[in-house]
């Protein structure tokens, strides 16, 4: 039972993680849902969810972990191609299944799918062979997880990439604290964090979450050319990708031209004074990527806004394993509905019912408890609750 904390340990050849299991743990739904190909000393793996958008699944988790392992291990696997089948790379994680399990079942089946998760994320950014990430579409949240913490993320043209969990009552988990705090200034700090708002290839490119921009009628012949290579070498690959690379401006709208106000407004210290500092801006110039942002934080969970304002300024400071640990926390401390249902009621209005009008418990940010704030940090009160373990690899990451 998942309640026991059933936990089995994976120990091969040196690459130690402790894994949650789960009950419904399907192998045959496991490789539908992510496709391997073999190709020299390649290995291209797919994400097969295309009408979910492949959204990240407990099985998916769980066949890229045990992909991963194997092939870390292997001395004929010298490079990894991760990308999505259909319109999107990865929507996220499958936070609808999350909430249900929890609703019909306890929250330490949802904590199961974060524990394996978080593995997952820890082990692609430790991993000792290199990971090419093709983002050819829709990018957000687990998806995020799968490709940022890896060596290259090529973009392209049909990118689209967010982080809109505080939109759902969650926050930028899987470790985005340590990547989106050392981004440009606070765009891919506060602003992407806080907002969700979405970027195109050429914003990926230029604030750092994308290495390359490969326009989509390339990625083809990129593939084709890098199934060839017999090296783990980044710098090897990284030639190889900057072959078929190309610079792309950005658009006259874009929030990056408006980085000096974005610098401005989202180093203030609390949330509420980042959105009066936005709303100050407006008065001589209403931007519509302004307009967008102080949309956006008025529509999110207060509570959401808060825990993501205060993880990420930790996460400058902190390790990518560290991040996770502390994720993990969080997500316990959401999914036991200690002080607010948000998360739930933002997967009902939002994926659920579809009505878009989520009623946030507290409503505005000055109702948020300072206490409740410091307990969501903290370890959770549970007898069988334990912090997450993260696997012993050759370069700690903490």
């Amino acid at each position: 039972m998942v309640t026991d904390h059933l936990i089995s340990l994976l120990d091969r050849e040196g690459v130690s993680g402790i894994v949650m299991a789960s009950s419904d743990d399907s192998t045959n739904d496991r490789a539908d849902q992510v496709l391997t190909e073999e190709r020299g000393y390649t290995r291209l793996l797919t994400l097969n969810r295309p009408r979910q958008l492949n959204a990240l699944s407990f099985p998916m988790i769980m066949q890229l972990l045990n992909n991963l392992i194997a092939y870390e291990k292997d001395p004929e696997v010298k490079l990894l191609i991760l990308k999505g089948r259909g319109r999107a790379f990865c929507a996220g994680g499958d936070v609808a299944a999350i909430s249900r399990s929890v609703i019909e079942g306890h929250w330490t089946l949802g904590a199961q799918i974060f524990w394996n998760e978080f593995i997952l994320n820890y082990i692609i950014a430790t991993y000792r062979k290199t990971q090419v990430s093709i983002l050819n579409g829709i990018v957000m949240g687990g998806g995020a997880g799968l490709s940022i913490h890896g060596r290259f993320r090529v973009a392209t043209e049909k990118t689209v990439f967010a982080m809109p969990e505080t939109s759902l009552g969650l926050f930028p988990d899987i470790g985005a604290s340590y990547f989106l705090s050392r981004l440009t200034g606070f765009f891919g700090r506060e602003y992407v964090g806080l907002t969700g708002a979405r970027l195109d290839g050429a914003e990926m490119l230029a604030c750092g979450l994308a290495t390359h921009f490969v326009p989509s009628m390339k990625l083809t012949l990129l593939e084709e050319t890098l199934a060839k290579v017999e090296t783990s070498d980044h710098f090897a690959i990284c030639a190889i990708i900057d072959q078929f690379s190309r610079h792309v401006p950005l658009k006259e709208s874009s929030a990056f031209n408006g980085l000096d106000v974005i610098n401005k407004c989202f180093s203030k210290e609390t949330v509420e004074e980042i959105l009066s500092a936005l709303e100050l801006e407006t008065v001589n110039a209403a931007t519509e990527w302004i307009v967008a942002a102080i949309r956006s934080l008025k529509k999110a969970s207060p509570i959401s806004l808060k825990i993501t304002l205060r993880a990420i300024r930790e996460g400058r400071l902190q390790g990518v394993g560290r991040c996770l640990m502390k994720d993990y926390r969080l997500c316990c401390h959401i999914l036991r509905k200690e002080a607010s249902n948000d998360f739930f009621e933002g997967c009902r209005a939002i994926l659920v019912d579809k009505d878009r009008n989520p009623k946030w418990d507290p409503c505005s940010l000055d109702l948020v408890d300072g206490k409740v704030m410091e307990r969501y940090f903290s370890e959770v009160d549970d007898a069988c609750w334990e912090d997450l373990k993260l696997p012993v690899r050759h370069a700690s990451k903490l």
